[in-house]
């Protein structure tokens, strides 16, 4: 019979040797037990009773210490970014092939300079910004397409009914009228007499001087509608306020940074005479021409003298930050606002006036500020901010008008331009 022998404070148990149950278990009195425990123990050994096992009790005495949280933790010593790369080994980039690595210019048959390369969305083929006719000066935000692959249809010439249709024009003016206004405005801008000691001379506005001719005025106008016909652009000689836009109570004067130079009376009257004479259907003797390289520019039809009103720069009055991924390659600035999410600017993709089309000059050119004419200035007109194109020096007919598109900012991408 096997046993097992445990401590003095354990319960012991008697069970039979073979693994088949016996049928009736036997169970003995307690002095029987304790009477065999003690005559084993003290009369066998270990050695001599090679069937008896000692089976060893271990009494828990202590609880183990709780386990620290891992907050409390110690910190690990960790290696900074530097040392991790600089054990590293390097990354091989894998250039991947998209089908567009063998792409040359139609019109060079190169296929440098990958950063002005333009591939149209329709053909895929590809063309340099510069070999364009006309140029393109910025890599467009949106879908482009090339020449042969774009719907644009010729635009014809408009009818003089169409031309007034276009532009508003509110009547036209006998040779009586034409007289009496001249005599005024003459009169109005006569030089006043004055000392010099007195004070200095400050330099005015001139207004505009039409042509006489009333067909002529009307070929002039004529290429300035067809001009907008072909670009989808609407005539509008004012700014515009378009809902889901900057509101006109946006356009304030006071919230320029560094204060705004206040248009003066006189200069205030030379604009709203020149306003009058656009409805009337009086322009300034300036024809739109497409250049095969430029695009469409403005050249003089007759001469023009220093300091000339030429026009107001219009379109949609919008905020910059609406306007940051825009295509719109004649954006103006309006406003600049010390905070930059009021900073506003004009949008002429779909309303504007001449001022579209008037070129502008290379920066990065030194024959660039030679071709200059003419000059963008920001005015605070009753409190709003106005933009208004005038002539720095005195244009010859049949001589193109150019101004610096970076006047204030140098953000216009000029570096393309001739």
């Amino acid at each position: 019979m096997r046993t097992s022998v445990f401590n003095a404070h354990t319960r012991c148990t008697l069970a039979p040797t073979n693994q088949n149950p016996s049928p009736a278990r036997l169970t003995l009195p307690r002095q029987t037990i304790m009477a065999t425990w003690k005559a084993s123990s003290s009369s066998s050994s270990p050695a001599a009773s090679p069937s008896r096992r000692f089976i060893p009790y271990r009494r828990r005495t202590k609880a183990s210490p709780p386990r620290r949280p891992s907050s409390e933790s110690p910190p690990r010593k960790m290696r900074s970014i530097a040392d991790v790369m600089a054990k590293s080994p390097p990354v091989v980039e894998q250039e991947q092939d998209d089908g567009y690595g063998d792409v040359t210019c139609e019109k060079c048959d190169l296929g440098e300079r990958d950063d002005e390369l333009l591939l149209c969305d329709k053909c895929d083929k590809g063309f340099h910004m510069k070999c364009l006719r006309p140029i393109v000066v910025r890599v467009p935000v949106g879908p482009w397409v090339c020449v042969d692959c774009s719907d644009q249809r010729p635009v014809r010439r408009l009818s003089q009914k169409k031309i007034m249709h276009f532009f508003r024009i509110e009547k036209q003016i006998d040779q009586t009228e034409r007289s009496q206004l001249s005599q005024e405005e003459s009169r109005k801008h006569r030089r006043r007499s004055c000392s010099l000691t007195v004070k200095k001379r400050r330099r005015k506005l001139l207004p505009m001087v039409p042509s006489e001719d009333p067909e002529q005025r009307f070929a002039q106008m004529g290429t300035l509608a067809s001009a907008l016909t072909a670009l989808g652009i609407k005539y509008s000689d004012d700014l515009t306020y378009v809902p889901g836009m900057a509101p006109r109570s946006a356009n304030r004067s006071k919230f320029e940074k560094g204060g705004m130079q206040v248009l003066s009376k006189e200069d205030l009257e030379t604009l709203e005479l020149c306003r009058a004479m656009y409805r009337r259907g009086e322009c300034p003797p300036l024809v739109v021409v497409f250049d095969p390289l430029e695009g469409y520019t403005v050249e003089a039809d007759g001469p023009i003298k220093d300091l000339t009103f030429i026009a107001e720069y219009t379109g949609d009055v919008d905020y910059l930050k609406n306007r940051e991924n825009d295509d719109c390659d004649s954006i103006m600035t309006l406003l600049l606002s010390e905070d930059p999410s009021k900073t506003l600017v004009i949008c002429p993709d779909k309303y504007g006036n001449i001022s579209r089309f008037i070129s502008g000059i290379n920066n990065h050119n030194r024959f660039g500020k030679k071709k200059q004419n003419c000059k963008c200035v920001r005015y605070s007109v009753n409190g709003e901010c106005r933009v208004l194109l005038v002539a720095t020096r005195d244009i010859a007919k049949g001589e193109r008008l150019y101004y610096d598109y970076n006047g204030y900012e140098h953000e216009y991408p000029t570096h393309l331009f001739l």
